[in-house]
């Protein structure tokens, strides 16, 4: 019998089962291709380097707050 015919003959019997293999699936999918397409997407932007002046400014207020 060939597989096709076997998974439909399954989905018939335990519709309940395949669809949470189906919605199983799709979790397993999307962090795994979606996630690492999106990271690729923002570190393709530039982020814009601070002011020299404005970190020595943040790290001047840090040393107030020790």
């Amino acid at each position: 019998m060939a597989v096709m015919q076997k998974l439909k003959i399954f989905v018939v019997q335990e519709p309940v089962v395949a669809a949470s293999c189906l919605i199983a699936g799709f979790g397993l999918f999307l962090p795994a291709v979606v996630r690492p397409i999106l990271d690729s997407l923002e570190s393709s932007k530039q982020v814009p380097q601070p002011a020299l002046r404005d970190v020595s400014i943040a790290l001047s207020n840090m040393d107030i707050f020790i």
